[in-house]
């Protein structure tokens, strides 16, 4: 039986980070994961290929309808998805790869299988023959990470009704393509597919798309999507879905949808309801993106004795211990947002905890981010959640159309807004709708880290010509002294 200081169970962003950083501190690390490439649903069939994706369709879209304003005549443009497709993968081999090397330069011990407890301090690898290797450590860190949410009346099937591992490599473009759920992960593979042709429409239960932003944002991001062709369909609750072989419907029925896959030979219709009033949504493909759900599936967590809360997360204490003497759980497994960089942060604390030194987080400013163009991005507490704790606030909003950069740059929609509280002028939050959003929230996230002010961020120099002038800009209009704007 191999023995090592720590063994890290999961090799996602939160897992071989965490193997990184511990390894940095001098401690002998093994890290398990099912797959053969390191970097787990982020790096593998999520974030990263999905930006890609994101990135190269932004190109096409451009081209197809705003490169002739800008004096760019390029003929016809026509999408390649085989190369598209070929192009992101790429991208995902080259990164998987880097942190291979990483971990073989830094004496990381790597093991490909699926692992669970055999007791409190030892873990049993099954590779993908059958075989088993039995290990030990002296601390175990769970990093399983999440899975796609499957709704017990749209099971998954790979071909019409999918998630997005999935929706990250249809070989084709989906004439209909219906998505269940108006937050992140169905917005960004919306928008790919619809930039591509498809005719997509979201349905979303709750009464507005990522619902954790303020009504102001929503309402002009929807704007913007309706725009570029996406259907938004709110309050409106999906109830099931018929799937059927094409001959078996009537053409002469009119009540009947027909949306034939050259390929699948089926038709699907998405059935729900709005206000009492059944509704219908013709798809040849639904993609399922309601939610993530944590992944502790075959693990065995009670050989060892770590117990679950009430929403299958693993329970953990304010240092990530769970009820497990040294077995710690870091990431989307544990309560709080399911985000690569949040499980990144845990990572770390974790291996500097474990090897006794002062490891940090600070839960309450990890930005979150839409990333379809323009991008909607947030950190701590929005207008709307302010004001619904009771707190007394004051708020800063800047538009981009104001913004020079902005303009030459053909990205003008959306504005920035910052929330400071009434007395202190503490920042307490932002939000961003915008071109590159996510790059501009993290200035806001730097000075909420040591508890900036927005006069601090008013006054912090930004160079001319940048949309992060905008930034500036609406910390200036907290206190009314925007200089670009009334």
């Amino acid at each position: 039986m191999q023995s090592f200081e720590v063994l890290i169970i999961g090799g996602g962003p939160g897992g071989y980070v965490c193997a990184f950083r511990a390894a940095q501190l001098g401690l002998k690390v093994a890290l398990v994961d099912k797959r053969p490439a390191l970097g787990g649903t982020c790096l593998n069939v999520g974030c990263i290929p999905s930006k890609a994706l994101l990135h190269a369709t932004e190109h096409y879209a451009w081209a197809q309808h705003h490169a002739a304003e800008s004096g760019i005549k390029l003929g016809s443009v026509e999408i390649d998805v085989a190369t598209l497709l070929k192009k992101k993968d790429a991208v995902v081999a080259k990164l998987t790869g880097g942190i291979a090397q990483l971990a073989k330069a830094r004496a990381i011990t790597v093991f490909t299988g699926t692992a669970a407890f055999t007791g409190p301090k030892t873990v049993r690898v099954t590779v993908a023959d059958g075989k088993t290797e039995d290990l030990t450590a002296t601390h175990i860190v769970l990093a399983t990470g999440s899975a796609p949410v499957e709704l017990p009346f749209l099971k998954f099937d790979g071909q019409t009704i999918v998630s997005s591992d999935a929706a990250i490599a249809f070989d084709s473009v989906p004439k209909k393509l219906v998505v269940v759920g108006g937050g992140a992960i169905g917005l960004e593979l919306g928008s790919v597919w619809a930039r591509l042709g498809s005719e997509v429409t979201v349905v979303e239960f709750l009464p507005k798309i990522v619902a954790a932003y303020d009504d102001d944002i929503v309402r002009n991001f929807t704007r913007i999507l309706q725009k570029q062709g996406l259907k938004i369909e709110t309050a409106t609750r999906v109830t099931g879905v018929r799937i059927q072989a094409p001959e078996s419907l009537n053409p002469a029925d009119p009540t009947q949808s027909k949306i034939e896959n050259p390929k699948s030979k089926i038709s699907a219709v998405l059935t729900a309801e709005r206000d009492g009033k059944p509704l219908e949504f013709p798809a040849d493909k639904i993609l399922v993106a309601v939610g993530r759900r944590p992944y502790t599936d075959g693990i065995n967590l009670a050989a060892a004795g770590v117990e679950l809360d009430d929403k299958k997360r693993i329970k953990v204490d304010h240092h990530l211990r769970t009820t497990a003497a040294d077995v710690w759980a870091i990431g989307d497994v544990v309560a709080g947002p399911m985000l690569a960089h949040k499980a990144e942060e845990d990572g770390v604390a974790v291996a500097e905890w474990i090897a006794g030194k002062a490891g940090h987080i600070d839960w309450d400013i990890v930005p979150a981010i839409v990333y379809t163009d323009p991008e909607v991005a947030g950190v701590g507490l929005g207008e709307d959640g302010a004001k619904a704790k009771g707190l007394a606030v004051k708020v800063g909003k800047f538009n981009f159309a104001a913004n020079g950069r902005a303009l030459a740059a053909d990205a003008a929609d959306g504005f920035v807004k910052l929330i400071a509280d009434a007395k202190t002028d503490r920042l307490l939050g932002a939000q961003i709708l915008g071109h590159n959003a996510g790059e501009l929230i993290s200035e806001v996230v730097a000075h909420m880290s040591y508890g900036g002010s927005a006069e601090d961020l008013a006054r912090t120099i930004h160079a001319h010509p940048t949309m992060g002038e905008a930034v500036k800009e609406a910390a200036l209009a907290v206190s009314k002294s925007a200089l670009h704007a009334l």
